[in-house]
């Protein structure tokens, strides 16, 4: 049964606030998410457990005691689990996401820092395990991210990051999902691990001239290949999905998050637009949150020296954390009624 409005998300902010008030929902609604069906110990992996009055559970196997945040994102997180919630609809009702200083002003948080690395761990949730690889007809192609710069020609660069794309070609039109990826180089040894990585063996992959896709068929796929100084059109016309791609990815970066992206971090941001983008036809924003937090209770933990690129001690004392107000019990609409 798909998830549903109402029994299995909240529907809007107000509903958000109704049904989670407290640390004690929100642990309540991660433990029905992570053990949908039963509780598994993450030790010895019994099915046997009890619930204890400090909102752990205790394996009746070995006895191992197991918080519902342990080994996910969330473990050992200072911050609220609320706070942790109203982050997570911030970054998934809206169009075009959140930047790390637009939630730090939304939520009223100490620190910049604690926003952005809130929004790092929830982009690595983001990318599912195991995901299905892209499939049909793809377009891959490369774009360049970054400022203007000058004194290059063709696919040099200096500066721009470089991010590979592959996007699904639905026919007579339309697009599918995509796969987005940094890569060192426009060199063979970088764009065809890319292609292995995001599109399934037998697929048709249609890519321009470049030199670097020629080894493409090697590897079980079926290889379009348009030289574009040969073609009347220009690219965009004669590969719509990739350029459309590139495009909106630009105008995100530009208009939420100013362009300020490092290149050590845009895989994350990719990460972000990609997960958007492939859920572009949920009708319910909360469905997106949903599958957030789905995904982020079966992601292992992120440490904060782990997102920094370059970590090294500031001096400065850590921000105290949020304390989550106490509020009398709520119904809870994802759990059924005996």
């Amino acid at each position: 049964m798909s998830p549903s409005v109402g029994r299995d998300y909240p529907g809007s902010y107000g509903e958000l606030l109704g049904w989670f008030p407290d640390d004690a929902a929100c642990r309540d609604y991660l433990d029905w998410l992570r053990w949908r069906k039963g509780f598994s110990c993450p030790g010895c992996g019994g099915d046997r457990g009890w619930l204890l009055a400090n909102g752990r559970r205790e394996c009746a196997e070995c006895g191992r005691q197991t918080s519902v945040t342990a080994g996910t994102i969330f473990d050992h997180a200072r911050t609220p689990l609320t706070v942790w919630f109203a982050a997570a609809w911030q970054l998934t009702s809206q169009k075009h996401g959140v930047s790390a200083l637009g939630l730090q002003r939304a939520l009223g948080l100490g620190s910049y820092q604690t926003a952005w690395a809130m929004l790092h761990r929830y982009r690595v949730a983001m990318v599912r395990p195991g995901r299905d690889r892209l499939g049909g007809l793809v377009e891959v192609d490369e774009t360049y991210v970054g400022g203007t710069e000058e004194g290059v020609a063709g696919r040099e660069t200096e500066t721009k990051s470089i991010v590979a794309i592959a996007v699904e070609i639905k026919q007579p039109k339309g697009f599918g999902r995509v796969r987005m990826q940094r890569v060192p180089d426009v060199s063979q040894e970088s764009l065809v691990p890319f292609v292995s990585a995001a599109v399934q063996p037998g697929a048709t992959v249609h890519t321009d001239g470049w030199q670097a896709y020629l080894t493409v068929p090697d590897h079980g796929y079926e290889h379009k290949r348009t030289v574009m100084r040969q073609q009347s059109d220009p690219a965009h016309v004669v590969m719509p999905g990739v350029h459309r791609l590139a495009s909106l990815l630009k105008r995100w970066l530009l208009g939420t998050h100013q362009g300020s992206v490092s290149p050590e971090h845009l895989d994350a941001y990719l990460n972000e637009f990609a997960f958007r983008f492939n859920r572009r036809g949920s009708r319910r924003r909360g469905m997106l949150f949903y599958r957030l937090l789905e995904q982020a209770v079966a992601t292992d933990p992120v440490t904060y020296r782990s997102l920094i690129a370059n970590p090294r001690p500031t001096g400065r004392r850590p921000a105290p954390p949020l304390r989550s107000p106490i509020s009398p019990a709520v119904p809870r609409p994802w759990r059924p009624a005996a």
